[in-house]
């Protein structure tokens, strides 16, 4: 299984993004998919995640109301929808794939996209 995420990006205090991660793989079967950012000298933290099947979702406190996590069954790819975004969302972004899971440990996911830098500017 591979997850392919977008490029790095920059953008202003109060903008948006939207963040897209495709899933491929000879069977990919996968049961969630989560976002996850490290910024530089803090731990890896969770940040969305979703469901394939039915799509419930989780959300980190500190996100809900600006992002929203969705896929798209037909394109095996996940989106991560990011407004009003604020310097303190500054980090590098990973996609996530588990066969079993859907929450917010990052232990219990088994395939990682490259992760790509989200730099937000004051």
């Amino acid at each position: 299984v591979q997850l392919v995420e977008s490029g790095g990006e920059l953008v202003q205090a109060g903008g948006s993004l939207r963040r897209p991660c495709a899933a491929s793989g000879r069977t990919f079967s996968g049961y969630g998919m989560g976002w996850f950012r490290q910024a530089p000298g803090k731990e890896r933290e969770f940040v969305a995640s979703i469901r394939w099947s039915g799509g419930s979702t989780n959300y980190a406190d500190f996100v809900k109301g600006r992002f929203t996590i969705s896929r798209d069954n037909a394109k095996n790819t996940v989106y991560l929808q990011m407004n009003s975004l604020k310097p303190e969302d500054t980090a590098i972004y990973y996609c996530a794939a588990s066969t079993y899971y859907s929450g917010g440990d990052y232990n219990k996911y088994n395939y990682w996209g490259q992760g790509t830098q989200v730099t937000v500017s004051s």
